[in-house]
């Protein structure tokens, strides 16, 4: 994780959060992906979307200098590399960052800024609907989020290393992924509600892991072959908690959260299908739902530091 990195001199931001449209202007927002691949004029090198839960996607683009319009999501934004001047202007306010490792910066859903960017910029950004800040401020038992505060390069390292985290651990497996995604969607939900609208009151945490017979359908569901049973609203669901909570309760009965416990269960297999018989190493990541031999090639190697053509060698 990033150290805390201190103020930048040159940030002026001034906090003006602008008042909640009204309908008839909310309907005139635009889609966070498309409105971003209008004013980047590039395609991202990676994206992906749920359309309950928002999206990810990471950029490099080039100077900017355009008016960003009214979005649908709040956008938030990470820097994994490089450093870069940022310059927001809403009416008479200007708001002055630095765009770089460790902070971030929040364009709220609904608000509209020249942006003048002199160089390039490596982003990875999250498409956050409010109705996902809403759920989680409900299963946190706190109180429905207001607008969110306008950041332009705001030192939050948290934020930051969640969201870059997106960009460096997505694996080539469907399930897996979207697992993760979910799961990272919901923990920066979370963080945002607590540090970027004040909104998110410090509950007192609910103890104890699941119930055994929610645990063994949890399990039962995760070690399915239909990939269409798992998420966590079904798994939630099944175990009767809201997402916030099953998350936190699996994670203390088990040691490891849902995407954890799936990517190590799935390891396992593959262990067992290398070590035990001929099969061909591309069916060995068909089988797990890997969508390529690199994509589980690169996975089996993260995890054991080994790739799945050494291990077996090393293992027989």
């Amino acid at each position: 994780m990033d150290k805390p990195i201190p103020h930048d001199p040159l940030e002026a931001l001034l906090a003006a959060p602008s008042a909640r449209p009204s309908t008839s202007v909310a309907a005139e927002r635009r889609a966070a992906d498309a409105e971003m691949a209008r004013i980047l004029k590039t395609a991202p090198l990676q994206i992906a979307s749920d359309p309950s839960n928002g999206g990810i996607a990471h950029w490099k683009h080039g100077a900017l200098h355009d008016v960003v319009q009214p979005m649908t999501d709040h956008v938030i934004m990470a820097y994994p590399t490089g450093v870069q001047r940022l310059e927001r202007r809403t009416g008479k306010s200007v708001a002055i960052g630095t765009a770089r490792s460790g902070v971030v910066t929040i364009i709220p859903a609904g608000s509209s800024a020249r942006w003048d960017i002199p160089g390039p910029v490596d982003v990875v950004q999250l498409y956050l609907p409010h109705a996902t800040l809403e759920r989680i401020a409900r299963e946190a038992d706190a109180p429905a989020p207001g607008d969110l505060l306008e950041r332009t390069g705001h030192p939050d390292p948290v934020t930051s290393g969640l969201l870059m985290s997106a960009a460096d651990a997505l694996e080539g497996n469907a399930v897996l992924d979207a697992l993760f995604r979910q799961r990272l969607t919901d923990l920066l939900a979370t963080r945002i509600l607590a540090e970027h609208s004040g909104a998110l009151a410090a509950a007192e945490p609910i103890k104890g892991g699941l119930a055994p017979h929610a645990l063994r359908r949890a399990i039962e569901r995760l070690r399915s072959d239909s990939d269409s049973d798992v998420s966590l609203a079904a798994l939630a669901s099944d175990a009767g908690l809201s997402r916030f909570h099953f998350c936190r309760a699996f994670k203390e009965s088990t040691g490891l959260s849902p995407h954890a416990w799936l990517r190590q269960q799935r390891l396992e297999r593959a262990m067992d299908m290398l070590k035990e018989t001929d099969v061909a190493i591309e069916s060995v990541a068909k089988e797990l739902g890997y969508a390529s031999q690199t994509a589980f090639a690169a996975a089996f190697k993260n995890l054991t530091g080994e790739t799945p053509s050494d291990w077996r060698r090393r293992v027989r």
